[in-house]
């Protein structure tokens, strides 16, 4: 049987439990949070005083940090990209109803909607940044597409979405801290929101690989090992402005959120670690030779990867972004 037709029959083996993970891992919509719970309503009297306040509170938040929301925004709205893809994704039918995989992913989709919805709405209130500067670069994004590397893999898939998961929530997580901080209590209650949904999205698709680790050890083991070795490429990594073609916009991005301490080097080394931690890579057995030496050298990446993150330097000052104008910042 060819390696295409075991993924696809492990797939349909796992579909027959879609029920279940999504009663465990989503939120039936009368229930979930909504992006009008969460900011000022435009239908109460006092909704120009409590915009006038939220206005206020944001002058005081730093470049580097409405940079990094932004490109986190970005990132969120971009989610037709990350939909369409997954509908590709081997064992995948999104002919009908009939499919719980469609299922899983339309309901996924409608969870991870939300975010790029609230977010947008507040950097609109907030009067801190170029919206349209913002939302010629999602539009960008949307149209340029990405290229994660995983085809139509749905073993390298569930790895690739239970790294990025895990990585959106620390990002989400560190922004709600820096809020907090500054004292806005109603963006760090945004942030806080949003990573508890990536915590949750996470937590699912990283119990799929879980589950296929028992039923196609091997195989599993050579998809992590994959994208490990050729790194997890970021949704955005195709970031641009207006009036740009090639851009490195995502790596300058990439600065400000390691210079506040968002997003770094070190994090994605973490991350790693605990999808290794989590998988008990270390302990799976019945694994062919070729999959004995990607553990092994999965098994010592981590530490292989620290050291070359302790050597990166990072510009002091960055890029001035169309989004976020100095002036706009302060």
């Amino acid at each position: 049987m060819s390696i295409q037709n075991v993924r696809l029959e492990v797939m349909q083996f796992l579909e027959k439990k879609i029920d279940t993970f999504v009663d465990e891992f989503l939120i039936p919509v009368e229930k979930i949070w909504q992006p009008t719970d969460l900011l000022p309503n435009s239908q109460n009297e006092n909704f120009f005083e409590e915009v006038k306040e939220l206005r206020e509170i944001a002058k005081d938040l730093p470049y580097d940090f409405w940079v990094t929301l932004v490109g986190d925004t970005i990132t969120e709205e971009a989610l037709p990209t990350y939909e369409s893809w997954l509908m590709e994704v081997e064992g995948v039918n999104q002919e009908g109803a009939g499919n719980g995989w469609s299922k899983w992913i339309r309901q996924w989709t409608g969870e991870e909607n939300r975010h790029g919805d609230l977010l947008n709405k507040y950097l609109y209130l907030s009067g801190r940044v170029n919206m349209r500067e913002v939302e010629i670069t999602t539009q960008h994004l949307i149209n340029d597409g990405f290229d994660i590397g995983t085809s139509n893999d749905p073993y390298k898939n569930f790895v690739y979405t239970s790294f990025q998961e895990l990585a959106t929530y620390v990002s989400h997580n560190r922004v709600a801290l820096i809020a907090k901080k500054y004292g806005d209590k109603k963006l760090h209650k945004i942030c806080n929101m949003i990573a508890g949904d990536e915590m949750r999205h996470h937590l699912a698709y990283s119990e799929f690989v879980n589950q296929i680790f028992k039923v196609d050890p091997s195989e599993m083991m050579l998809a992590f090992h994959h994208m490990m070795k050729h790194k997890i490429v970021m949704p955005a990594h195709f970031l641009r402005e207006s009036g740009q073609k090639i851009s490195s916009a995502f790596e300058q991005f990439s600065d400000s959120a390691q210079r506040i301490g968002v997003y770094t080097a070190v994090d994605y080394v973490d991350i790693m670690q605990k999808l290794i931690d989590k998988w008990e890579i270390d302990k799976i057995s019945g694994l062919t030779d070729e999959a004995e030496k990607a553990r092994d050298y999965l098994m010592k990446l981590p530490a292989r990867m620290i050291k070359i993150s302790e050597r990166l330097v990072i510009p002091e000052t960055g890029h001035v972004f169309k989004w976020v104008e100095p002036a706009l910042a302060r």
